[in-house]
């Protein structure tokens, strides 16, 4: 191929377009108590409360859209920012909690867990390259809470979740939350300089990928123990589990594809060898078994051990974490094949996902490709798809820091 999609004005032009689409869309989700909940199917707030790694999540992407010069967007970030400094914090006992309380007091789960406080760290890390007000003193906030309470100064591994005052730690470890540290950690160190941040990025991928995934024939482990022993058969009566789902999510394989790319970029030349032959490992097999695997195009959700479907059900985020992974190492490698890929799933993208009457993107699928809610109802939020039509146009890395330093490269 001649040249990558993503360099053609054309191609630019349409992601432009469905990127201002989705952003009108997801400014529903903005609530008057601070902060953002999810919408429904049409882009209706649900009843449901603001909830934190949807602010988060928020303030990222609106924050990277107000680099990118689009009307509005810095104000949607404040309003994130808001709900991260009020009524989705623990004033008392710091740290965030994952949802609001009704009346703003102590929620009834007051639960603390990893994976919601590093888009906290992601949210306002985007929102201090962005300038947006408050967000510096934010993110030394939630760096703070995540390297007392949530790294394991021994292993550089993350702890899950602790009770509200911090007494009791759940006896649980997860890479779900372990990878979006290492996306914290390095939006973190984009934003602030601090090349610490990167190295536990490189600790935390360096186990659950290059020793934990290798170790198991690649078939990324998701649930371990305290003392990071994998546990195969984690949810096994509860296979279709938004978060903790049984088995290995291929859509997880292809994340990290992207996000050891990134950190290889980040890290330099003194970035180990394995980061890319890494990636190019997880991206392959997450083609071989998880991709038109039953009989239809699109990603199954999740495999069992012997590489066989799970849960069928097809994902908007994988689709879109598909398309970040093969512009990132197409662009690394120059390999062709990573952009037949792109093409490929941006046509799926478009022809099954997109929803142009209602706005949005269809969050799940089911295996013959119509719009399910098996394992999700509506469509939360914009995270994933607002990335894949922004990144492929950007170098690997922080976006929110790179667009702040090369401001050329926003259009």
């Amino acid at each position: 191929m001649d040249s990558r999609w993503a360099e053609l004005a054309g191609h630019r032009a349409w992601l432009r377009r469905e990127e201002l689409r989705l952003l009108d869309f997801g400014a529903a989700a903005a609530l008057p108590g601070g902060g953002f909940g999810a919408l429904d199917a049409r882009g209706r707030p649900g009843p449901g409360p603001a909830e934190t790694w949807i602010t988060g999540r928020m303030a990222h992407v609106y924050s990277l859209a107000h680099l990118r010069g689009v009307p509005g967007a810095g104000a949607l970030a404040d309003h994130a920012l808001d709900g991260l400094r009020g009524v989705l914090r623990d004033a008392g006992h710091g740290g965030w909690y994952a949802q609001a309380a009704p009346d703003g007091g102590v929620p009834e789960d007051a639960t603390k867990s990893a994976y919601v406080n590093a888009f906290v760290v992601l949210g306002a890390a985007s929102a201090t390259a962005a300038g947006r007000p408050g967000a510096e003193e934010l993110l030394a906030e939630a760096l703070s809470v995540v390297e007392t309470r949530f790294l394991d100064p021994e292993t550089g591994l993350g702890r899950e979740s602790f009770d509200r005052t911090w007494t009791a730690c759940e006896d649980y470890r997860g890479a779900n939350s372990g990878m979006h540290l290492v996306e914290a950690f390095l939006a973190a160190a984009g934003s602030t300089g601090d090349t610490r941040w990167r190295d536990r990025a490189l600790r935390i991928a360096e186990f659950l990928v290059h020793t934990a995934a290798a170790g198991n024939g690649w078939r990324l482990p998701e649930h371990f123990t305290a003392d990071w022993r994998v546990l195969p058969e984690y949810n096994a009566d509860a296979p279709g589990d938004r978060f903790r789902p049984y088995g290995t999510t291929v859509g997880h394989w292809l994340e990290w594809a992207r996000l050891l790319v990134e950190l290889e970029a980040a890290l330099g030349d003194g970035a180990p060898e394995w980061l890319l032959a890494d990636a190019r490992r997880l991206f392959d097999l997450a083609v071989e078994h998880g991709w038109a695997v039953d009989g239809a195009d699109g990603f199954v959700y999740t495999l069992d051990w012997q590489d066989r479907p799970v849960v069928r059900e097809r994902m908007h985020w994988v689709a879109a974490e598909a398309v970040l992974a093969a512009a990132a190492l197409g662009r690394r490698t120059g390999e062709p094949h990573y952009e037949r890929w792109y093409r490929t799933w941006w046509d799926y993208i478009r022809l099954h996902l997109v929803d142009s009457e209602r706005g949005g993107w269809h969050h799940e699928l089911d295996p013959a490709n119509a719009p399910s809610s098996t394992v999700w109802e509506g469509k939360p939020d914009l995270y994933h798809a607002y990335q894949a039509v922004v990144l492929p146009t950007l170098p690997p890395g922080p976006a929110a820091a790179h667009l702040r330093d090369h401001p050329e490269t926003a259009a």
